[in-house]
């Protein structure tokens, strides 16, 4: 091979690494940035975690408010992420991070709100508004407290209906079962837009819905609160689909 030929053949080989690293890294630039917010309620972490490592267009960072306060507010990046995924209960809450959570919707950053977390912030009524429902707590001082009004129940084998079977949220879903907790009793918002529901007999209704509030669009989803849902590819996709719409990408 002369000198020529060897030198045309490494500039060729130069480019198809360069051009495989541009993709890679247009691949990588492309991930939506999703903030998972988690304390105030435990939960199962490794499977909960995995729902999200094992999503390819999302990049996530796991934060988890103190034991005093919704710390998680006070970060500095906080208006970087395309999404927050809430899957917190926090009580207490400043007013300087009050603030901070109400210009999410300002800056139009994509929230989802999963589970326990339409039970945060009993006190503060903005919150309902922003997420668009609430579960009132029976009795305030004891926390968990279930009653024919109001209350959950674990181990449940829910059967899910596609309510809005043409939106991005649901696309490619069809009807199907979940062993999850249910609630009843929680508010609903009369802004929102219901995505699935239920036939069982005890279950609030609608199961998740979706609004937008300032200029942001939010999604909650009242399943996912074990292992079983974590795994359980509907609601995986749900979840995903979910971010995406949200983050508006």
């Amino acid at each position: 091979m002369t000198v020529g030929k060897f030198m045309k053949m490494f500039r060729a080989i130069i480019c198809l690494f360069s051009f495989a690293a541009f993709g890679l890294n247009a691949f990588a630039a492309e991930k939506l940035k999703v903030l998972v917010v988690t304390g105030g309620h435990g939960f199962d972490r490794p499977p909960f975690f995995k729902m999200f490592s094992d999503n390819q267009e999302i990049m996530f960072t796991a934060a988890e408010h103190s034991k005093t306060n919704a710390s998680v507010y006070d970060r500095d990046d906080l208006f970087g992420y395309d999404a927050i995924v809430l899957y917190d209960m926090a009580q207490n809450i400043n007013e300087s991070q009050k603030a901070k959570f109400k210009s999410l919707f300002d800056k139009g950053v994509g929230m989802v709100v999963l589970h326990h977390a339409i039970c945060a912030y009993q006190g503060w009524s903005e919150y309902e508004a922003c997420i668009g429902g609430h579960y009132d707590e029976p009795n305030p001082k004891k926390s968990g407290t279930v009653t024919e009004a109001v209350g959950w129940k674990h181990d449940e084998e829910i059967p899910v209906v596609i309510v809005a079977t043409n939106h991005p949220v649901t696309a490619g879903l069809k009807d199907f079962e979940i062993h999850d907790e249910i609630y009843w009793g929680f508010r609903v918002g009369r802004d929102v837009t219901p995505l699935i529901s239920t036939t069982h007999p005890k279950s609030g209704k609608p199961l998740a819905w979706c609004h937008e509030h300032g200029k942001s669009r939010v999604v909650y989803l009242q399943l996912g609160h074990g292992p079983e849902a974590f795994n359980n590819e509907n609601y995986r996709k749900l979840v995903a689909q979910s971010i995406r719409w949200t983050s508006r990408k």
